[in-house]
């Protein structure tokens, strides 16, 4: 499979992210870059598709954001249905499979497995840990061909609230919705940092997140960032702490969250390995 993968992108691996707005940057896309050139046997490609080129590495193959023609986009959502600009069918001169990444995202391992998996043709994605029950996928990184998501853009253009509302996450929409049906990378190749990595409750409080030996990539979903991780954050409604700082906090009036249990349990030590990957 690897060979016919290869072959649809003229054997290079193409690495792609997208980047709008204030919120990322710079500084979050050029990381990116880094970690993908540490861990992926050349030849490669990263390009960024973005409003704002500049900082940038000239190492990064920079495009205009993809046209989407949506006169208003879903709101109230938890969805990030910006990244329906990349279901278009054309990604600046790319042809065949793509492999999207987040910018929050940690690379630890190799990514050339990500070009083994599956056909060509083929919509891969990372399994989602958050639904056990649900045979969901994760598009902080999933594998698809230039082009294939056609239908997906046009049944999201079509009604973009009603989309949402329907689906709520956009990686539900492309997990349902992928022509053929998704096919899924192995579980333990890309991991939730909440997860896999933070240890439980009294744990968290003797343990630092640790980094499982498996791992390739950690994704950091729902507002907490690496660089919280590094800090020792819960995200951003958190606070770096000692632990007994922390649960000196239980007693505050002016505690974020109300419910004690989940304050206790969100806290966690700062953790190195992150800092160590998360890089230029």
């Amino acid at each position: 499979m690897a060979a016919n993968v290869l072959a649809a992108s003229g054997g290079v691996k193409q690495v792609i992210c997208i980047n709008w707005g204030t919120k990322y940057g710079a500084p979050f896309i050029n990381r990116l870059y880094a970690m993908v050139a540490r861990n992926i046997t050349p030849p490669f490609t990263f390009t960024c598709f973005t409003d704002n080129r500049d900082g940038l590495r000239p190492e990064i193959l920079c495009e205009d954001l993809p046209p989407l023609n949506v006169e208003k986009m879903p709101v109230n959502t938890k969805g990030i249905w910006p990244k329906a600009r990349l279901w278009g069918p054309k990604l600046g001169s790319l042809k065949g499979p793509v492999l999207f990444l987040d910018l929050d995202l940690v690379i630890v391992g190799s990514l050339d497995a990500f070009f083994e998996i599956g056909d060509a043709n083929d919509v891969v994605m990372a399994r989602n840990q958050t639904t056990p029950f649900e045979r969901l996928g994760q598009t902080s990184l999933f594998r698809f061909p230039v082009g294939k998501l056609v239908p997906l853009q046009e049944k999201f253009r079509a009604d973009p609230q009603k989309v949402a509302d329907e689906y709520e996450f956009e990686q539900r929409f492309v997990t349902r919705n992928a022509p053929g049906g998704p096919k899924f990378f192995p579980r333990r190749y890309v991991l939730h940092f909440r997860q896999d990595c933070r240890w439980p409750l009294p744990l968290n409080y003797f343990l630092a997140p640790r980094l499982p030996a498996d791992a390739r990539v950690i994704i950091f979903p729902r507002g907490l960032l690496p660089q919280h991780a590094i800090d020792g954050q819960f995200g951003y409604k958190g606070r770096p702490a000692t632990p007994l700082g922390h649960i000196r906090g239980l007693f505050s009036p002016d505690r974020r969250e109300k419910n004690a249990f989940r304050y206790l349990r969100h806290y966690i030590l700062p953790s190195p390995w992150v800092a160590e990957h998360w890089r230029e």
